[in-house]
């Protein structure tokens, strides 16, 4: 790893500040010090090589459904809470007149939150304006498969039987969502969407990008090895698709996949 220091003196503030930058392969990282070596801040700046891989993940996870007004909202928890943003807009917007949130701890949440990922988003929603009678919360599932197969089991003890539904989730998790869908509830109308950003716009501190190319890239692999498992139907994967997941893995976004 090669690094070079550029020094700066902010009088006002009575420190030196020391921008490091660190260049490791297609990674150039500026760590940013204060005059006692302490590192408060770090920006990750990607190859424009792994950008464009990372792009062709990020559009090829969407189905760019056109939403129509449907039975049921089905918010998929997650760590990212503008899922339930999304699904109180839609709500609210006269998509559905109920939604479901499901979502235990899962994978990505159970060593962040101890509060599930449903009741957190039903709390949202709510505090959005979405009525508490018009909110469903399947709080035990822990992976996507689960979240269909609660939510089946919630509705069904509720008496209810949508027909078409709006399934909501992260962005460069849609596809995933819907193939995980249609295999455990084949004979169900759906449509899939998603909180609206771009790639370049979605990463937030708690969610960096390095993270997200990591999960687009592991749910890529789902994606590929999970139908002959029985948990999802299988999809598609375009030559240039699994050529970039290939250029992403080669450059160490391995940390997502499955074992």
């Amino acid at each position: 790893m090669r690094s070079m220091y550029c020094i700066y003196n902010y009088p006002i503030y009575g420190i030196n500040i020391c921008y490091r930058v660190l260049l490791k392969g297609n990674i150039k990282m500026t760590c940013i010090f204060d005059d006692k070596d302490k590192a408060f801040k770090m920006n990750n700046i990607l190859s424009p090589g792994i950008i464009a891989s990372a792009k062709t993940l990020w559009d090829y996870h969407h189905m760019n459904h056109e939403l129509k007004k449907s039975d049921c909202i089905l918010a998929l928890g997650s760590h990212d809470i503008r899922v339930a943003d999304r699904a109180a807009e839609l709500y609210l917007q006269g998509f559905a007149p109920l939604v479901v949130f499901s979502g235990g701890l899962g994978n990505l949440t159970s060593d962040i939150w101890t509060v599930p990922e449903a009741d957190q988003f039903a709390a949202i929603a709510v505090q959005k304006g979405v009525p508490a009678k018009d909110i469903l919360i399947e709080n035990q599932s822990t992976n996507t498969g689960e979240n269909i197969i609660f939510s089946q089991k919630i509705l069904k003890e509720n008496g209810l039987d949508p027909q078409t539904f709006i399934v909501v989730q992260k962005p460069y998790m849609e596809r995933r969502s819907y193939a995980t869908f249609k295999r455990h509830w084949p004979d169900k109308d759906l449509l899939v969407t998603s909180p609206q950003y771009s790639f370049e716009a979605y990463p937030t501190e708690d969610i960096p990008v390095e993270k997200v190319i990591n999960i687009m890239v592991g749910d890529l692999q789902r994606i590929k090895i999970y139908p002959a498992k029985g948990f999802q139907i299988p999809m598609d994967i375009p030559d240039d698709v699994w050529q970039a997941y290939e250029k992403l893995i080669a450059a160490g976004f391995d940390k997502h996949l499955a074992r």
